[in-house]
């Protein structure tokens, strides 16, 4: 149930690949997760209905804590609490799958399937076929989760409840020998009202880890030393300072962005990438600490990986390959992460005018307690196409409207445009945009299609 999202999606290619029978359904179709399971002829249905669920099937995997799947609400949870049937959370089924592997988890508040899918990519070109579970679907792969015969199984990890009869946070069934920790700023206000809220079950995360195991963090980020200060096994830091043990020195931004890798003050080897932005310099660097610290590639080989790694569909992808109007997509489901994207973009076209197509799609951007967040959160966006808020959470408590959030962000950027269709974003698009100009998408939703016709448009408007 909920097999169009990017978590349970990847659960069930693992499943498919253990010799299941796999079948879902799901209200919204969005996303490459999607098309990724019709490739793997993955039978889906639309909606959710008592008949979807085999008679004869040996596991129900419910997609997470949701009002979506409440028996009240979901006639497909009703009927298999009602048959006996055998229920579970993904995170649940996931641990399972990873009980014979050495399990490294990436968690964080944003920044984590950046980080997932470049240690799997590094240890895949140095042939050490790892397993991965990734919440987000990598330029260089065909899909976003794998199991191989390697030792290694590299896990995204969600701080995020687990189901609504598991209320541990999803991270917490990944039996981990090792951590990286990117960020712990306070996320999910719908689940965690307060900040000491959040940190619990990070500090429950990393309380699980051995005497053996690995602990590498961000040391800069926010909350960090609260959350590890009770760590029992070896801990690592690295950042985009010296303050941190692993750093970059001698960044050169461009197209193509390269840096030197330090750990303390020795000099390991100098790095290229083309992602975009400080926080995927920071990404790089944390990844190459533990790759590093593990002894598991040479520095040769890490070279290859981050050179050749090209990122993940909708984390700052570029859309546009025929048009001088480059289009990018960006996950922002957080202010952390929408604000990564809106920082990368500055930095690398500091003389372009930024148009922001953006979708609130998540309960936390139309949260009455999240409007602070629209205070500065389009500093750089020179106009703010702004969709609607998922009809569902209509009424759900705390939550605003899209004329509410839309009123109060004119308070501090006056050209912020409401629509609420595609054919309405791609009219005014077409009045607004210039050669010169940049476009934005940032959602965690289906941004109404927009992913697919802003592109279209741009390319027949300002083709190169």
């Amino acid at each position: 149930m909920g097999i169009s999202g990017m978590g349970v999606s990847a659960l069930a290619l693992l499943l498919k690949k253990k010799g299941f029978r796999v079948s879902g359904s799901d209200r919204e179709f969005y996303g490459p997760g999607y098309g990724i399971l019709k490739k793997e002829g993955i039978k889906i249905f639309r909606n959710y209905s008592r008949k979807n669920i085999p008679p004869d099937a040996d596991l129900v995997v419910v997609g997470g804590k949701h009002a979506n799947f409440e028996p009240e609400k979901n006639e497909e949870v009703k009927f298999a609490l009602r048959a006996g049937m055998k229920m579970r959370s993904v995170p649940e089924i996931l641990g399972e799958l990873a009980r014979r592997t050495e399990n490294t988890v990436v968690a964080g508040s944003f920044g984590k399937s950046t980080v997932t899918a470049l240690l799997a990519w590094c240890l895949k070109v140095a042939k050490k076929n790892p397993s991965y579970f990734i919440g987000a679907v990598p330029l260089e792969f065909s899909r976003h989760a794998e199991l191989e015969k390697g030792k290694h199984f590299i896990l995204e990890g969600d701080e995020y409840p687990s189901s609504n009869w598991d209320d541990r946070s999803k991270f917490l069934h990944l039996r981990p020998r090792n951590v990286i920790l990117i960020s712990a700023e306070h996320d999910h206000m719908n689940v965690f009202p307060k900040e000491a809220d959040y940190l619990k079950p990070y500090k429950k995360l990393i309380a699980l880890l051995p005497r053996n195991g690995l602990l590498v963090t961000a040391s800069e980020g926010k909350n960090i030393k609260k959350v590890v200060a009770g760590a029992k096994c070896k801990v690592v830091s690295y950042g985009l300072t010296k303050k941190s043990m692993w750093h970059p020195e001698n960044i050169s931004y461009g197209e193509r962005t390269a840096f030197d890798l330090f750990r303390g003050r020795q000099k390991i080897i100098r790095l290229e990438t083309e992602l975009l932005g400080n926080h995927n310099i920071e990404n790089i660097v944390g990844a190459s600490a533990f790759l590093l610290e593990k002894k598991l590639i040479s520095p040769k080989q890490l070279r290859s990986g981050v050179k050749t790694f090209r990122g993940l569909t909708r984390r700052l992808d570029l859309k546009t390959r025929k048009s001088s109007v480059p289009v990018y997509e960006g996950f922002g489901s957080s202010y952390p992460k929408a604000k990564s994207v809106f920082d990368a973009l500055e930095l690398h076209y500091p003389d372009k005018r930024l148009i922001t197509v953006f979708e609130p799609h998540t309960a936390s951007w139309s949260h009455k307690r999240a409007k602070d967040w629209y205070r500065d959160i389009f500093r750089t966006s020179d106009q703010v196409i702004f969709l609607p808020p998922p009809a569902y959470r209509r009424n759900e408590p705390g939550q605003l409207t899209q004329g509410e959030l839309v009123k109060f962000i004119r308070k501090y950027r006056k050209r912020v445009h409401p629509v609420k269709t595609e054919k309405e974003a791609l009219s005014f698009l077409k009045k607004i945009t210039k050669k010169d100009d940049i476009i934005v998408l940032v959602s965690s939703g289906s941004l109404l299609g927009l992913a697919r016709s802003v592109p279209r448009l741009m390319e027949k408007l300002f083709p190169k």
